[in-house]
């Protein structure tokens, strides 16, 4: 993966760059290119590996919603954490978002999983594995993506505006612990899965929370409500 391989914003280009010329992200690259020519299905399909950093420019970024790996079902993945396109079913987890998010702002749960209109807003939603093949949970990581997710989680905290982290479950507390909390927002839950919402994730108010402390810093709040009309793609 090269600059000139992978169409990405530029304001992420830039940050990344040192990223991109690793040779571990070379290695990344052939990994994939293998598992391609193997014929396996890869998912999200090639142009979404980024898109959550496309749609979210690293100067827009007020909130980051961390996910750990992208959804392994036919049609499911499109880049984004815990979003999947319209059409396809609500996954577990994010029917739990949407009832938090419906106690906490009394928004009712919307009848699609496409979360694009959070992300043009601000809300960065990274999955810490950018890519998973289809039917194995899993199966992409420990080959560089991490690393690379890392690397993005840390040119956010180095951003001089305020940012609210979301780490929803040990996974994702344990890979943004390196997060300054003296100047951002960090909110910590367990995990919206069916597993283990009921053990805290159910009351925790993220939302609001985040919108607060946005507003207190003199920016401007996230409209959490999801468009009914498919005003976005994918």
């Amino acid at each position: 993966m090269s600059e000139t391989t992978v169409k990405l914003d530029e304001s992420w280009r830039v940050a990344l760059q040192k990223e991109f010329d690793s040779p571990y992200m070379k290695d990344l690259k052939a990994f994939l290119v293998e598992e391609k020519k193997a014929g396996k299905m890869i998912f999200p399909r090639g142009p979404d590996w980024f898109r959550a950093l496309n749609l979210t420019p690293l100067s827009s970024v007020r909130v980051v919603i961390l996910g750990q790996d992208p959804y392994h079902g036919m049609g499911q993945a499109h880049g984004l954490s815990f979003s999947v396109p319209r059409g396809v079913r609500v996954p577990p987890s994010l029917v739990n978002i949407y009832k938090e998010l419906y106690s906490d702002f009394g928004i009712p749960p919307a009848r699609h999983g496409n979360l694009t209109h959070w992300a043009k807003q601000g809300v960065l939603l990274l999955n810490s594995v950018m890519t998973v093949e289809q039917g194995r949970a899993a199966s992409h990581q420990g080959h560089g993506w991490e690393r690379f997710t890392d690397a993005v989680i840390a040119c956010v905290n180095e951003q001089r505006t305020p940012v609210v982290f979301m780490l929803w479950g040990s996974y994702a507390q344990k890979k943004a612990a390196f997060v300054d909390s003296s100047r951002h927002l960090v909110l910590k839950a367990p995990h919206p899965s069916p597993l283990s919402a009921h053990n805290g994730f159910f009351g925790g108010h993220y939302f609001s929370k985040a919108n607060a402390f946005l507003e207190e810093h003199g920016l401007k709040p996230i409209d959490w409500q999801l468009p009914v009309e498919a005003n976005e793609v994918g």
